[in-house]
């Protein structure tokens, strides 16, 4: 038995030994680090535009209110073709048909179907200058709904590169602030990521139709702000 422990002794040693070394060199291997977050705006002008109009038809004669809304949803395509929109950039969104029951308002009496048909297209507007003229002559051809007037930006790339280095800038600043405060050195960068943020949503909304006239709709783009968030880990020393 003796014999047996003089035997095992050695290898415990040496497995504490490893032990304590692999904790050492672990804990090396793994350095102190700080995590910010550093942005970047910048403000875009918009260069394009994207509108859902469309015709919305009543009739107690389902034909007469699909006959009815296919001759206005078709002057409105003329009208938007003879503005200069091309017609790739004219997409059919949405064309339903439904049925509802009407009721006297005295009697609560059931009294008739009233069948409605909507048609609407999704239209982009790629010459802002002319986006009142558009809705107008839209307006005046038959379409008595229109919403969702979204305004964008078709190349965003420079916006991009130049909010991504002001989120570096934001971020390196804010290391070193953090770390002169702390009494750290900073050291080499670890890791990186970003994420990116453009609202494109200008709300608009009108209703009726009839002939156009007088002063065309005011119109204003703005400016839309691109957000870049760069998250940056950092060695602290």
């Amino acid at each position: 038995m003796r014999s047996k422990w003089f035997f095992l002794a050695p290898l415990l040693a040496l497995a504490l030994i490893l032990t304590a070394c692999g904790s050492r060199s672990s804990s090396a291997e793994a350095p102190r680090t700080l995590n910010v977050t550093g942005t970047g705006t910048v403000y875009l002008t918009p260069d394009i535009a994207y509108v859902y109009m469309g015709v919305h038809t009543e009739d107690a004669d389902i034909s007469a209110a699909v006959e009815e809304n296919n001759r206005q949803t078709q002057a409105v395509v003329d009208a938007l073709l003879g503005m200069g929109i091309a017609a790739g950039d004219i997409q059919t969104s949405n064309f339903s048909v439904w049925g509802s029951q009407q009721y006297d308002p005295v009697t609560g009496m059931y009294t008739e179907i009233i069948y409605m048909v909507d048609n609407t297209v999704y239209v982009t507007v790629r010459d802002l200058e002319a986006l009142p003229q558009v809705l107008d002559a839209a307006i005046a051809a038959g379409a008595n709904n229109i919403n969702s007037l979204q305004f964008d930006v078709a190349d965003k790339s420079a916006g991009l590169q130049e909010a991504r280095r002001l989120a570096m800038e934001n971020a390196a600043s804010l290391a070193d602030e953090l770390a002169q405060n702390a009494g750290l050195e900073l050291g080499e960068i670890q890791s990186l990521s970003y994420s990116d943020s453009l609202p494109v949503y200008y709300g608009y909304g009108m209703g009726g139709g009839g002939e156009g006239g007088g002063a065309p709709t005011p119109i204003s783009p703005g400016q839309l702000p691109l957000t870049v968030y760069l998250n940056v880990v950092y060695e602290v020393r």
